[in-house]
């Protein structure tokens, strides 16, 4: 495969075009998973109850859902180069317009229609990332090293999540949201300038059998493409659980400050990134994804059912922060091994618009789940969420729990 990008096959670019990718995702992460963590302060600063406030956190993953088909399609047609910088690039001024129009200063709260219609852009432009920034990465490494490769990608969502976890809930406290969501675009502009140097097309061809120049749209017949993305995107559901409204259970129901919200949240979301790594290292030397994949389920069930019993029966503060954070980490710890699976499934002349289709679904549920949480809570106790959360991991064990791909 050649284009005007195209450089020749190097140990060294591909590390490079790894940690490109990773760190444009990771600065992506931070805006969609680091403002969940300032709920608190956002539920005040533009008056929001929880429906309210469920509503704006879904937004941003509506937009994202709405584009990464799209972006997923060009990616293929395109190349991840100019996806990657049209995305990240719109991405960055749109959170500046945040900063100016959408944040409250000066003791004037703007409405918050302009919050809600700016995140709904911002994800619409950032829906570029994940599917493009994949099948760069996926393009450079051999079949023996993908799973590695795009664990340590996926390492890009908790470490942007604790960034965000530990960095914006001080900014919106000491400085408001003027700064948070201008830091945001400054970590998107850096990130796009980091994809211009270093991502660039291999020169070989993806697959003999098939023209780069006309992708074919098979992966959106394939069943076990849908297979996998269905059960991607509803396992996503008790992570967005966690962690949209997780520091909304610790400081309602835990009573608990800021800054431990903040250390528990950044804790799951490290403990994560280490067990994502070592989880694609592990599942490449013994070939067995879908056993690794039936015990993340496994497990995240039962320490949201533990949760759930822990917050029914009024257990201390400390015992919540500490299930949350297991359960949250076990239930976040998979994506990179199910997502190369995934792109292995595909054939990776497919590798976008597969990743593309399965990340419409995840930020489906991204929308949908801030939303569902809110009902909920109007009519039950945060028990109820919990279970709802195990009874999500279970469904999905027919979906993902199966034989492996070919490699």
């Amino acid at each position: 495969m050649t284009s005007p990008q195209a450089i020749p096959h190097s140990p060294h670019q591909r590390w490079k075009v790894l940690a490109a990718g990773t760190l444009a995702n990771a600065a992506f992460s931070m805006v969609f998973s680091g403002i969940p963590m300032t709920a608190i302060m956002l539920r005040s600063s533009y008056g929001l109850d929880n429906a309210g406030l469920g509503l704006v956190l879904g937004l941003m993953g509506l937009g994202i859902a709405l584009s990464e088909l799209p972006w997923g399609l060009l990616t293929d047609r395109w190349g991840d180069r100019p996806v990657l910088l049209t995305g990240l690039g719109g991405t960055c001024v749109t959170l500046l317009a945040l900063s100016i129009l959408g944040a409250p200063h000066a003791g004037q709260v703007p409405p918050v229609a302009w919050l809600g219609s700016l995140l709904l852009l911002t994800g619409l432009l950032g829906g570029s990332v994940n599917g493009a920034s994949g099948r760069a990465i996926m393009l450079w490494f051999a079949a023996s090293q993908r799973g590695l490769a795009m664990s340590i990608r996926q390492t890009a969502i908790p470490m942007g999540g604790a960034l965000g976890a530990l960095l914006l809930p001080w900014l919106a406290l000491r400085h408001g949201f003027v700064s948070v969501f201008a830091t945001l675009a400054a970590a998107t502009m850096l990130a796009a300038l980091l994809c211009a140097l270093w991502i660039h097309e291999p020169s070989r061809k993806l697959d003999e059998r098939c023209s780069p120049k006309s992708p074919s749209l098979a992966a959106l017949r394939n069943r076990q493409v849908w297979r996998l993305c269905l059960g991607i995107g509803l396992l996503c559901v008790p992570q967005f659980a966690v962690l949209q409204f997780g520091t909304v259970f610790l400081h309602d129901g835990a009573r608990l400050g800021t800054g431990t919200l903040s250390a528990a949240m950044a804790t799951l979301q490290i403990s994560a990134m280490a067990l994502r790594i070592w989880s694609g290292h592990w599942t490449d030397k013994h070939r067995n994804r879908s056993v690794y994949l039936a015990a993340c389920i496994g497990t995240s069930a039962l320490l949201f059912a533990l949760l759930a019993a822990a917050s029914a029966l009024h257990f201390s503060p400390g015992a919540l922060v500490l299930l949350l954070v297991l359960s949250g980490t076990a239930v976040s710890a998979w994506h990179g091994v199910a997502y190369a699976e995934l792109a292995t499934i595909a054939g990776m002349q497919q590798a976008g618009t597969a990743l593309g289709l399965c990340n419409t679904l995840v930020f489906i549920a991204n929308f949908l789940t801030p939303q569902a949480v809110a009902s909920l809570l109007l009519h039950a106790p945060w028990a109820a969420i919990w279970i709802a959360a195990s009874s999500c991991c279970l469904l999905c064990v027919p979906l993902l729990a199966r034989k492996n791909a070919a490699r």
